[in-house]
């Protein structure tokens, strides 16, 4: 198929238009004309995962996370994304990023993420607008919140988030009084520090979600608000999975797809 054709599909799962206005979404290397037969999907455009799209002569390169986020002044090798940007022209490998677009958009990561911690009564934290879906408006932003399937400790609620997102450690920032349950759980997967405030607003008793420095940490824990810091690939991962099977769906044999051989960017040694 065209890779127009792809775009609109991706496009009708997470409109260009829920994005940021900050961010950089889009086929952001490449030719829209271009035929698409195998494609590799990544959470980043790393060396070793452009590497592997070269390796496996990857007609696109799909990633949660944009290569190109701040303008490139120069596309010469004395620079590592544009070096990247580089190889991906010279081996034909075009380049299509989902970020905030997939984090906002109804059904996408914030829905997905709610899901796998079994989350009810579920609504959007951060509100970015209204789309509609199905003949029918619905809210989109950044995370959600809702209620966990029964009360349970911080401990207890920690573990279950290293379970369901295949994690080898977490960040516990706070804690609730010794046997004290919550139920209230709000979700924002990537880089959560700007959600505080709204998990708060909420009346969410704990954030699940990345990139929590000591100061957010602890100023958060000081308004009673426990933050369980998974890391930003930790709960961001599931888009690898959830994108690889959707476009099996869509296209039903019509694509060969592939997920990059990556794992959890970081341990504890």
């Amino acid at each position: 198929m065209k890779c127009l054709e792809l775009i609109q599909k991706l496009e009708t799962l997470a409109p260009a238009d829920c994005a940021c206005e900050w961010d950089n979404v889009g086929l952001l290397v490449g030719w829209r004309e271009r035929e698409i037969h195998r494609i590799l999907i990544a959470l980043d455009a790393t060396d070793e995962v452009v590497e592997e799209a070269v390796r496996m002569r990857a007609d696109l390169l799909l990633t949660h996370h944009p290569l190109i986020f701040k303008p490139l002044r120069k596309v010469n090798d004395d620079d590592f994304i544009a070096r990247r940007v580089m190889e991906l022209i010279q081996y034909n490998v075009n380049y299509y990023a989902m970020h905030t677009n997939f984090d906002a958009a109804p059904g996408c990561m914030a829905d997905l993420a709610a899901e796998r911690l079994g989350l009810s009564e579920t609504r959007v934290l951060e509100v970015a607008g209204t789309m509609e879906t199905d003949g029918r408006p619905v809210e989109y932003g950044i995370g959600k919140v809702g209620l966990l399937p029964s009360a349970m400790t911080v401990k207890e609620l920690a573990l279950l988030v290293k379970e369901r997102f295949h994690l080898p450690f977490i960040t516990v920032y706070g804690e609730h009084a010794a046997g004290e349950t919550v139920t209230r759980v709000a979700i924002a997967p990537g880089s959560g520090k700007s959600s505080i405030a709204f998990a708060e607003k909420a009346g969410a008793e704990v954030l699940v979600t990345g990139d929590i420095g000591h100061h957010e940490g602890i100023d958060a824990a000081a308004n009673h608000l426990t933050v369980l810091d998974a890391g930003h690939y930790g709960l961001e991962h599931l888009f690898i999975g959830f994108m690889a099977d959707y476009l099996e769906r869509e296209f039903r044999g019509r694509l060969e797809i592939h997920k990059a051989a990556a794992a959890f960017p970081a341990a504890v040694l």
